[in-house]
C-alpha cells in the first residue's frame, strides 16, 4: 500500500481543514516547496495535493504553490481541486503533475472523465467525497443525491487509475478512518481505491492494511503526519510489508 502525504493549499500555504470547512483551517507551513521536500526526504514515494481555493472557485488558484512543489521534488505528484476541463488537465500534466484528480466534474459530467481517460491514459483519478454515503462536490459545499458506489461504478471500464474515497465527516477530525465504508467500496470495484479522511494513528493504517485485499491500494494522510501522531518511518514500513493474511 502507498501512503500519500497530503498538502492542502489555501492562499498559497499548506493547511488542514476540519471537515472541509474553509473557515476551520490550520496553517502548517507557509512554504509548500519546503513541505514537499521534507516529505520526500522522509521516504514518501508520492504526494497528494489539493488546491482548496480552486475546488471552491472551479478553476486553478494555487498554481504558483503547485509549481514550487513540482520544482522541489522528484517523486510523482497527484493534484485535485478546480480541474474541470480537458485543457486544464493537459496543462497540469504538461507542467509535471503525474496524476490529475477529477471530483466535481465526475459527478456533473461523467463523459468528460471518460474522454480524459482516453486522452491521458493512466493519468486520471476520480475523487469521490461522501457525506453520510452521498457524494459532495464544489469543495464539499454541496451534497448530491448520488451514492458514492453508484458514481464509482460509472467509471469501472474507462481506465480510471484510482478512486480516491474521502469520508468528509472524518476528514481532519482525527476520529479514525472509515475502514468499513472504504473496504466495502473497494470490494465492489475493480478500480483500485485510495482511502482518505480521518487517518489519525498507526492503528488506522493497520486496520486499512488488513483490508488491502479488498482493493485498497493506498491511503492519504494529512494532519496526523503534520502533528506527529504518525511516524513516517513506522508508517512506511507497515504499508510496504506484504499483505496481511486474514485470520480466517
Amino acid at each position: 500500500m502507498i501512503i500519500y502525504p497530503a498538502i492542502d493549499l489555501k492562499d498559497g500555504a499548506c493547511v488542514r481543514l476540519l471537515r472541509g470547512e474553509m473557515s476551520q483551517a490550520t496553517v502548517f507551513n507557509t512554504d509548500p516547496g519546503e513541505q514537499a521536500r521534507l516529505f520526500q526526504s522522509q521516504g514518501f514515494e508520492w504526494l497528494h495535493l489539493v488546491d482548496l481555493n480552486g475546488a471552491f472557485e472551479g478553476k486553478p488558484v494555487n498554481g504558483a504553490a503547485v509549481e514550487s512543489i513540482l520544482k522541489s521534488v522528484t517523486i510523482p505528484v497527484q493534484l485535485g481541486g478546480g480541474i474541470r476541463d480537458l485543457t486544464t488537465i493537459g496543462m497540469w500534466l504538461e507542467k509535471g503533475i503525474s496524476r490529475v484528480i477529477l471530483g466535481t466534474v465526475a459527478l456533473r459530467d461523467p463523459e468528460l472523465v471518460k474522454a480524459a481517460c482516453r486522452e491521458f491514459p493512466g493519468k486520471i483519478a476520480v475523487g469521490i467525497d461522501a457525506r453520510e454515503g452521498y457524494v459532495a462536490v464544489a469543495g464539499w459545499a454541496e451534497t448530491s443525491d448520488i451514492k458514492a458506489l453508484d458514481l464509482a461504478l460509472k467509471f469501472e471500464d474507462c481506465g480510471v487509475a484510482a478512486i480516491i474515497y474521502t469520508d468528509i465527516n472524518r476528514d481532519g477530525a482525527m476520529g479514525g478512518v472509515n475502514v468499513e465504508s472504504t473496504s466495502d467500496l473497494a470490494f465492489h470495484l475493480t478500480t483500485p481505491v485510495i482511502a482518505s479522511g480521518g487517518v489519525s494513528s498507526i492503528e488506522d493504517l493497520k486496520a486499512l492494511k488488513v483490508e488491502e485485499d479488498t482493493g485498497i491500494e493506498g491511503v492519504i494522510c494529512g494532519r496526523a503526519l503534520y502533528d506527529g501522531r504518525i511516524d513516517p518511518k513506522e508508517a512506511l514500513a507497515l504499508l510496504s510489508a506484504p499483505a496481511v493474511e486474514d485470520a480466517d
